[in-house]
């Protein structure tokens, strides 16, 4: 019979197997706080293979913290602000394992992670275009994905500072029937060729906003080295201290520019006040360009016009109403709001959304005004009517009456800038939002699908392009990271005669800048473009060609890294004759003995010229005149083409001097 001592010992036992059974059931962390990793690690993430990796996170100040993967183990030792990083040696491809931190007996763990190679892909529209909406959908996303295939989209984020953390925890995903939908076409596409080629696990990183400009992936520091932008950094850098402040500062600068653009800025900026009287202008319900309004003043203007409505607002809705809704406005636009500027913009594919500050608007009337600018006859307020509103704190939106007055201002002709953290035409804040966060995490390749919003000005474009090269380079630690660049495909006229084109250009100094880095490559994409759609589906082409870039590039592959190249152009007799690198076999012309699209230049005037391919080179019969200065291939925004390599790989557009 057991004594009371030795129930009370027995009961105690019990008490303590219980709370420790409990203790084990209970959330890590739960009576102590867990170390934390940072956003961009989580359940199915890919690390690099055969690199130190790298990882980072969170902890109490000064907390040594354990990190564990595959067997391997490193301590690392939070600073004052709570934050650690860690480096685990190189470990072979292969999975998955378990990525934990611990410190204090308190454990946060990862789940399915997998070493690989790792890809960074990065662009505009046509890169962040989902599969759902790529040619081969209905196969490719449920028959396409793999265990060993896994992806994270990057959210939307700009920053007018650097971050280093996402405000939005990316969520690591592995490709199938019900995730594939929302991955990168081009970059699925991509790792999809790679993985299979090298039977590794493959994981890509997909940072891209529809519509950016280059300047907007680039950081301020680098930036800064080109004097044109010193300005709009410093407004930037006042809106990251202080956004009212950086407000008027933007202000004052948009000004100055409008001062010396119109000589009668000044007067007119009186039509953006609310005191301003406009009983005389006439009116019209905008919802499309003022050039088909029907108005006769407004069929051929080109320049600035006003547009001023009133709307009025309770108590309550004035305290509550917090951004302006325009819908979208081309092209340019600057709002007011009782006199006071919120914003502005130039992306006339994006609606706009300004933020209005506490106080501006009132109970009973508040007047809105815009200025327009346009430099042909197809400005206005495109969207339906609902798009225009005020937009509470909740959602609630407070919709803008139907017409509005107007008013026809100066004929001028340019393109206003944007404020430097509007995007998609910011200065660097994609690069803080989306970017720079990633900073330690390591790489096998990057890949770049961006241009068209820098298609007015290709020469500054050679420099951008190689500027951020570095500047990637730079923030991930990886001086020698490939670049695999997709090159501007064919949208828009086609060419019945020798021409100006911005696209050509644009594809120009994407070809110079891979052509003078070592360690970059470029698919070649027009062949497989859409002349009526800027977004042409078939990403598997272009996915497909970046991953041949890839083997030669980042991999050391022995082949070509793409299709023919034209190196030289000389005088043979009255021909020239052109010569390629890269043709694989041979150059060949599909559906004519003549290859189309070449042109022979004297100085600005250019004509076509016969062509015919020989072997490695084409013969422009008859081209030699005394004054041929130039040749040139597929200069045109849409060019059809016919010259390709024996393995149908296509010639790459160009510009060169006849030697």
């Amino acid at each position: 019979m057991r004594t009371q001592a030795q129930r009370m010992l027995q009961g105690g036992a019990l008490a303590a197997m219980f709370a420790a059974a409990f203790a084990a059931s209970a959330p890590c962390g739960a009576a102590t706080q867990a170390p934390a990793f940072a956003t961009i690690f989580s359940d199915h993430a890919v690390l690099q293979r055969d690199q130190p990796i790298v990882v980072w996170g969170k902890a109490p100040a000064d907390t040594v913290v354990t990190v564990t993967l595959n067997g391997k183990s490193e301590q690392a030792k939070a600073d004052g602000g709570g934050r650690w990083r860690a480096q685990l040696p190189a470990m072979a491809a292969g999975g998955p394992h378990v990525l934990s931190v611990s410190a204090n007996g308190a454990t946060t763990a990862l789940n399915d992670i997998m070493l690989g190679d790792v890809f960074l892909c990065g662009g505009q529209s046509n890169m962040e275009l989902a599969m759902a909406y790529a040619t081969n959908a209905p196969i490719d996303i449920p028959f396409g994905g793999s265990p060993n295939l896994r992806f994270v989209n990057i959210a939307r984020e700009t920053s007018a500072a650097r971050r280093d953390e996402f405000s939005t925890a990316p969520q690591w995903q592995v490709t199938g029937p019900q995730t594939t939908g929302q991955a990168s076409a081009v970059c699925f596409h991509m790792a999809r060729a790679l993985q299979r080629q090298y039977n590794v696990p493959v994981g890509f990183v997909n940072a891209s906003w529809g519509g950016s400009s280059i300047q907007s992936w680039i950081s301020g520091p680098s930036l800064r080295k080109l004097a044109a932008y010193g300005q709009g950094l410093d407004v930037l850098d006042t809106y990251a201290r202080d956004a009212a402040a950086g407000g008027r500062a933007e202000e004052a600068r948009q000004e100055a520019w409008w001062d010396k653009l119109d000589p009668k800025a000044a007067a007119q900026r009186a039509w953006s006040k609310a005191e301003f009287n406009d009983a005389g202008w006439p009116s019209l319900e905008p919802g499309g360009r003022w050039g088909e309004s029907g108005i006769d003043a407004l069929k051929n203007h080109r320049g600035v016009v006003w547009f001023r409505t009133t709307v009025e607002l309770t108590a309550q809705q004035a305290q509550a109403a917090s951004h302006l809704l325009l819908g979208q406005v081309a092209t340019s636009d600057t709002a007011w709001v009782n006199g006071v500027r919120v914003g502005a913009g130039n992306a006339w594919w994006a609606g706009r959304e300004y933020a209005v500050p506490k106080g501006v608007l009132k109970p009973g009337k508040n007047v809105i005004a815009l200025r327009v600018l346009d430099d042909d006859n197809s400005g206005g307020l495109l969207g339906p009517a609902d798009q225009r509103a005020l937009r509470t704190a909740d959602g609630t939106r407070i919709t803008l009456p139907q017409r509005w007055k107007y008013q026809i201002g100066s004929r001028v002709s340019a393109v206003q800038q944007s404020a430097p953290w509007e995007p998609p035409g910011s200065l660097t804040t994609l690069y803080n939002g989306m970017i720079a966060p990633l900073q330690g995490y390591k790489f096998k390749l990057a890949a770049w699908y961006q241009g068209e919003a820098n298609a007015g000005d290709a020469r500054e474009y050679q420099t951008l392009l190689p500027m951020l090269f570095a500047d990637w380079r730079q923030t991930l630690g990886q001086p020698g990271l490939p670049f695999m660049v997709a090159q501007l495909t064919s949208f828009g006229s086609v060419a019945t005669k020798p021409g100006k084109s911005a696209w050509a250009e644009l594809r120009q100094a994407q070809s110079l800048a891979v052509r003078n880095d070592a360690h970059a490559g470029m698919a070649v994409t027009f062949d497989f473009g859409d002349r009526s759609d800027i977004h042409p589906g078939q990403k598997t082409i272009v996915g497909e060609r970046l991953a041949r870039a890839a083997r030669a590039v980042a991999y050391g592959e022995k082949i070509t890294p793409g299709g023919p190249e034209a190196v030289s152009a000389t005088r043979s007799g009255g021909d020239i004759v052109i010569r390629f690198a890269n043709t694989n076999g041979g150059l060949r012309t599909y559906s004519s003995d003549l290859a189309i699209g070449f042109e022979v230049c004297e100085q600005a005037a250019c004509r076509y010229a016969p062509a015919a391919a020989e072997g490695d080179t084409v013969r422009l019969k008859g081209a030699a005149t005394a004054g041929a200065s130039k040749v040139r291939y597929a200069w045109a925004d849409a060019p059809f083409i016919n010259l390709f390599s024996a393995d149908d790989l296509p010639a790459n557009g160009f510009e060169l001097d006849v030697q």
